[in-house]
């Protein structure tokens, strides 16, 4: 059996198995992934990154995102800023940032402290003051891409939203033929949210998602009026923040930042 070095790293209670493959050695299959994720037969995460070169110019690497349940996925925020904690010291000890292009687009990572803070590419496909009723009644909803589908429902109180069942009904309506991520958001006061999210592909509850906290700034933003940046609180207890340059009802030089930590790392003999 091969053996896989990895790193486990957390960002903000999103974790992820970073694996350095920028000789391209590895090539995992779907069922290898999600073993690897496997919170009781492997190391246990929400996903893959894998560092791999890049082929555009004034491009340091190549991010590869892999959901629990094997699938690559287009973006992962939290998993972004993992990302560019992890290639630091592969570029250069002292580098202030870094580049990495995704199937989103190019993004940056800029190290501030112990804080990560990335530029994301442009949300696309927004639409706000939707309405369907999914099963429990007819329901508002708002809707941006920013980097992944994500869909926001503002609730009185995130600790009392039922987010799986919710959660995964709404990620399986046909309303969103590839799937969504689900957002139930709390306005605590004009600068912080409490948000709460079903990601699709762990197909469960997670502890963050950057991506998430991102549309759940902005559209809070849009439809609630809140100024940027947006304090966010995430399950696992950590604290975002999000800000970007409004155009009129368009966005730009969107940022995360937040915390990105190494756990553990090791090796796994791969089946």
């Amino acid at each position: 059996m091969d053996s896989l070095p990895f790193v486990k790293m957390s960002g903000a209670g999103n974790d992820f198995v970073v694996i350095d493959n920028r000789a391209l050695r590895h090539a995992l299959t779907k069922d290898q992934i999600a073993r690897l994720c496997d919170r009781h037969f492997g190391i246990g995460a929400d996903g893959i990154l894998a560092v791999e070169p890049s082929d555009q110019p004034n491009v340091d690497f190549r991010m590869r995102y892999y959901n629990a349940d094997g699938g690559e996925a287009e973006m992962c925020g939290n998993g972004a800023r993992c990302f560019a904690r992890f290639v630091h010291p592969l570029r250069r000890a002292d580098a202030e940032r870094v580049r990495f292009t995704t199937p989103a687009g190019v993004i940056t990572g800029e190290y501030v402290g112990q804080d990560v803070r990335i530029g994301l590419t442009t949300p696309t496909e927004t639409k706000v003051n939707q309405r369907a009723d999914f099963g429990w009644g007819e329901i508002e909803y708002h809707f941006m891409n920013t980097g992944v589908p994500h869909v926001v429902v503002h609730v009185p109180d995130a600790e009392q939203a039922e987010v799986v069942a919710q959660g995964r009904t709404i990620r399986r309506s046909p309303i969103f033929p590839r799937g969504t991520n689900v957002n139930f958001v709390q306005i605590v006061d004009a600068g912080n949210l409490v948000v709460r999210t079903y990601e699709r592909g762990v197909e469960d509850e997670t502890l963050a998602c950057g991506t998430g906290m991102v549309a759940a700034a902005l559209l809070t933003h849009q439809v609630r009026g809140l100024a940027l940046p947006l304090r966010l609180k995430v399950r696992g207890g950590d604290v975002l923040s999000v800000d970007a340059k409004v155009e009129g009802d368009a966005f730009c030089d969107v940022t995360l930042t937040g915390p990105a930590t190494e756990v553990f790392s090791g090796e796994i003999k791969l089946q």
